[in-house]
């Protein structure tokens, strides 16, 4: 287009107001309301139509309706249309380009409104193609469906498109065939191949349901006792050896050389010539070796909890790096044609989608310092850096600037340890492994190991009746970690049995799997029967029994550690204070909470309703029972105040200075807000409910 018509486009976007310029640049067209009339009479266009048009809606119709059959049967029944799906791909990745042009256009120009030259151009640009466009009745034509996925996704929401085909497990080979890394994938004695490997028959599975628990108890030297309990026929146990060879250990490379120097540590004195590992590191990686489910009750986060994440951080890269050289391994197979055509099964080496590790942490300073973990286990003391992307990225959202923190705050070494760096709640993140390379923010179903919190998985997860959720990527997850499970009970527990609920589904789609190459028992629905759970946390919780009794049925056995504390936590009580315990009976379970509520209205709260109780602060660990607490001490009118983890800073100094000054007889106080704020001793008397 010359001047003139550049002079006549300037001319007319000057004519424009800005609803019709902000319409120009959304729509590509102007509002129908403004069209112009021309005097002149058009001739009328004749437009044919195709013959299958009458047809259309009374197929769209009949593909819509649903039909009922298995997911077995949806899964097979995708193979018959991988180049339909392949095509459809592609027409998808086509408009998905288009519409990111789109929208990088309109970020550009809405980051930049003092620009005007750039919003006459763009405006000039969709009315120079205004006449060529074509409307269509499809909206995925309009990149209808792929525009507005995108602009529903947060902007923290960032993924790595770059490199998807370095890191794709289809297109890489393992051209080394004769490699020590694949040497060992053949060693029988491996327990990778021997867990993956192993074939259960269907009335084994059936039995589970029916079979009792068999358990066995054992004392080791430094885990304490443990109890080895089974559903399956066949329970087996062991007793940690006195030495430990790393070649026994089947570490794929370059672990085995890596190990020593990231656990250095935790090594002193003579544990560095005779151990790689600490005792209670070597106990553990035993049992994860072993592909057992692990309950460990005693981490501390001023103790052992950073050695228990370098040994689970060593058996994850363990798990990851066999399970990808053994695809690699058997891409380059077939390429070279080693084996027969008829030789399909001696292939299945996959999932029904790619990610194989979940681990659950509850902070982002805890999911930094896994990937940090997982570089220099990588990389140790080679020359050759690790190809890590996005990592700059990564620090700048995972990592925490220490100027933030307020210089006078002064909190326990508890309280120090548990909530340090960023303490963020809401993350999730997927890692690619490949060889020497790691790429961080991968695709969920182009990942390997996914990090995340409760609440990050469970807004992507989401619930019954919402149209926009995912679980798919759980569905083939053969090891899931949950770090810390005692800090979930003070965020929401909820979030982990919802996500527990959800773990090795069938998936809903394909997701370009190859069924030729995924194992049987997970075509068969049964992953969820070689899945390792790990659960690591600082007590012994009720809730976090259920967990592990209910959701834990791996067919190798569980190990649970019931170690009895010789010493109490009451002889840690440095002020001399009387404890007194009351015993309460309830009929059951299902009435324990308002047999516990009747109990403390009408036994204990009598006792403290005196004036010469003037401080009495009542902790509540429950937010409900606070709640109903609360309401009861309003309708009785009683002197009280509250604080809550809810409550703000304003309400929080008033009511402790209330207390303080024994203008307000109760204090009503939730666990949360004691574990989150950690405030310094205001009572004089102590109530638990």
């Amino acid at each position: 287009m010359g001047k003139r018509g550049s002079r006549s486009q300037t001319q007319l976007l000057n004519t424009l107001t800005k609803k019709q310029k902000k319409h120009l640049r959304d729509f590509g067209e102007e509002h129908p309301f403004y069209d112009r009339v021309s005097g002149k009479e058009e001739k009328p266009q004749i437009c044919q139509l195709s013959e299958s048009s009458d047809t259309s809606d009374s197929e769209s119709e009949a593909d819509s309706e649903p039909e009922h059959v298995s997911g077995y049967h949806k899964l097979l029944a995708t193979l018959k249309n991988v180049s339909e799906e392949e095509d459809e791909e592609e027409e998808e990745e086509e408009e998905e380009d288009e519409g990111s042009a789109v929208d990088d256009a309109e970020m550009s120009d809405e980051g930049d409104g003092s620009d005007a030259s750039v919003e006459e151009e763009i405006i000039s640009e969709s009315l120079g193609v205004q006449e060529d466009v074509a409307l269509s009745a499809d909206p995925k034509e309009k990149g209808g469906e792929g525009a507005q996925g995108t602009s529903q996704e947060s902007p923290e929401e960032f993924t790595d498109a770059k490199h998807e085909s370095l890191f794709s497990l289809e297109t890489n080979f393992l051209e080394d065939l004769g490699s020590r890394d694949n040497s060992l994938l053949k060693v029988s004695q491996d327990p990778f191949l021997q867990h993956v490997n192993k074939e259960l028959k269907e009335k084994e599975i059936h039995a589970v349901a029916t079979n009792p628990k068999t358990t066995q108890e054992l004392e080791w030297p430094n885990l304490g006792q443990l109890v080895f309990s089974s559903k399956f026929q066949k329970l087996e146990t062991f007793k940690p050896p006195k030495d430990i060879d790393l070649k026994s250990l089947h570490l794929q490379k370059p672990l085995e050389s890596t190990w020593p120097k990231t656990n250095s540590q935790f090594l002193t004195g003579p544990q560095k010539s005779s151990s790689v590992f600490t005792p209670l590191q070597k106990e553990l990686f035993l049992i994860m070796n072993s592909y057992r489910d692990l309950f460990y009750p005693e981490r501390s986060a001023l103790k052992n909890g950073e050695e228990i994440r370098h040994v689970y951080c060593l058996h994850v890269l363990n798990h990851v790096l066999k399970a990808n050289a053994q695809v690699l391994g058997n891409n380059s197979r077939r390429r070279s044609q080693k084996f027969g055509v008829g030789d399909d099964d001696d292939f299945r080496d996959q999932g029904l989608t790619r990610p194989k590790v979940l681990i659950v942490v509850p902070f982002r300073e805890a999911a930094l310092r896994i990937v940090q973990l997982f570089i220099s286990l990588l990389e140790g003391d080679s020359k050759k850096k690790m190809i890590v992307s996005n990592k700059k990225r990564f620090q700048g959202e995972y990592g925490s600037d220490p100027e933030e923190r307020p210089p006078n705050l002064k909190r326990p070494e508890d309280y120090e340890a548990v909530f340090v760096g960023n303490i963020d709640d809401h993350f999730r993140i997927g890692v690619a492994i490949l060889q020497r390379s790691i790429r961080l923010y991968a695709p969920f179903y182009s990942s390997d190991i996914l990090i995340a919190s409760p609440l990050g998985l469970r807004t992507i997860i989401g619930g019954e009746g919402e149209k926009k959720r995912d679980f798919d990527f759980l569905s083939s997850v053969e090891l899931l970690i949950v770090d810390q499970a005692d800090i979930y009970l003070m965020q929401n527990w909820e979030h982990v049995l919802h996500l527990m609920n959800h773990m090795n589904l069938l998936p809903l789609d394909s997701h370009g799997v190859d069924f030729s190459r995924v194992r049987m028992w997970s075509l068969n629905n049964w992953s969820k029967y070689y899945r390792q759970t790990l659960l690591f946390g600082a007590l012994q919780d009720a809730q976090i029994n259920s967990v592990f009794n209910k959701y834990c049925v791996n067919f190798q056995g569980q190990v649970a550690v019931r170690s009895v504390p010789m010493t109490g936590s009451i002889s840690h009580v440095l002020a001399q204070l009387p404890h007194v315990f009351q015993k309460m009976e309830a009929e059951s379970l299902a009435s324990v909470i308002d047999a516990r509520f009747n109990f403390f209205v009408n036994k204990i709260l009598p006792q403290y309703r005196d004036a010469v109780m003037s401080h009495t602060l009542i902790y509540v660990p429950s937010y409900f029972d606070f709640v109903r607490l609360r309401n009861y001490f309003k309708k009785e009118e009683l002197n009280f105040t509250h604080i809550c983890e809810y409550t703000k800073k304003s309400g929080v100094s008033r009511a402790r200075h209330f207390f303080l000054q024994g203008e307000k007889q109760f204090l009503l106080l939730t666990e949360r807000f004691h574990f989150y704020k950690r405030p310094k001793a205001i009572t004089l008397a102590l109530t638990q409910v």
